[in-house]
């Protein structure tokens, strides 16, 4: 497998997660962050990573141990320069962003890709850049290391041999990469995702039922079929005409809000007692670690058999 230069500006979780999945695949990485402690937490984090790999059998520890060697840090954007695809990965601050893809046009070499793996579409992010055709967006899921899809998106400037480009990089890196044909905002994942969010919410501030009873619907009917069919596929396997005719009856009573019910807003200026996570729910009564720890076992086993597959 050929090795590519890679650089990802910006060292949170989605920055660190990122760098993991090249460093994986072969490739040298440079990430770059805005001061020596954060990457060094960084690079903590991308072992602990690691471990969990090697716990789970998805790498054998000769693996996991020469992963390490492949990612350097700095914070010096002009470090990017070497690179062949440059993702930023930075927090969700527009301005920002375009500032980064106006220095990194000018410091990269013209046939570098330079991608964003955020939820911003990619012509948001070319108004100071010469070389829009290089620009595209490649939006990872969190956790990167763990979650296989990342939804490519060229966006109307982007050049075709760059939609290739990286959709075989990403492929390379054992990931499912996804081409989005159209800009939309928050791409596909996140517009059904808070399509699904908004319904819930509003049943809940609604008084039609109480978060666990929302939660367990979802868990225990669909959510155990989403995996094998998507929503499109599971309408036509149960029957187009009977699905058609239930939207009707249904979507004009489904939740339209522009903005979250009050309830919702409400819950998270509640006062609670130092270190309490917010939320619908009473964490104060609630194991948050253990349920974060069950969902994450269980990404590692779905990655496992993914590896199986393959």
């Amino acid at each position: 497998m050929a090795s590519e230069r890679i650089a990802v500006i910006g060292n949170g979780i989605i920055g660190h997660g990122t760098a993991q999945v090249f460093a994986m695949a072969g490739h040298p990485v440079t990430m770059i962050g805005r001061n020596p402690k954060s990457l060094e937490t960084a690079l903590q984090r991308i072992k602990a990573s690691l471990k969990d790999f090697v716990a789970h059998g998805i790498l054998t520890q000769g693996q996991a141990d020469a992963v390490p060697g492949r990612v350097g840090v700095s914070t010096d954007l002009g470090d990017a320069q070497p690179a062949d695809f440059v993702l930023e990965a930075v927090t969700e601050d527009l301005e920002l962003k375009i500032a980064i893809f106006a220095r990194l046009d000018t410091l990269c070499r013209p046939d570098a890709i330079l991608a964003s793996s955020s939820g911003q579409p990619a012509s948001a992010l070319v108004s100071k850049v010469k070389r829009k055709e290089r620009v595209i967006a490649a939006h990872f899921w969190y956790p990167p290391q763990l979650i296989p899809l990342v939804e490519v998106c060229g966006g109307p400037y982007c050049s075709p041999a760059v939609v290739d480009r990286t959709v075989d990089l990403i492929r390379r890196a054992g990931k499912n990469p996804v081409v989005i044909d159209k800009e939309v905002k928050g791409f596909i994942g996140n517009r059904l995702q808070f399509a699904l969010l908004r319904e819930a919410w509003s049943l809940w501030a609604e008084g039609v039922a109480k978060p666990e009873v929302i939660d367990a619907v979802v868990r225990t009917s669909f959510g155990r079929r989403v995996g094998v069919t998507g929503p499109i596929e599971s309408a036509d396997i149960g029957g187009l005409e009977t699905m058609v005719n239930f939207a009707r009856f249904l979507q004009p009573d489904l939740a339209t809000a522009p903005e979250p019910p009050q309830a919702v807003a409400d819950a998270l200026k509640k006062k609670r007692p130092a270190g309490e996570w917010p939320g619908i729910y009473d964490w104060g009564k609630r194991d948050k670690q253990k349920l974060v720890d069950a969902r994450m076992k269980e990404l590692f086993r779905w990655l496992a058999e993914d590896r199986r597959k393959s």
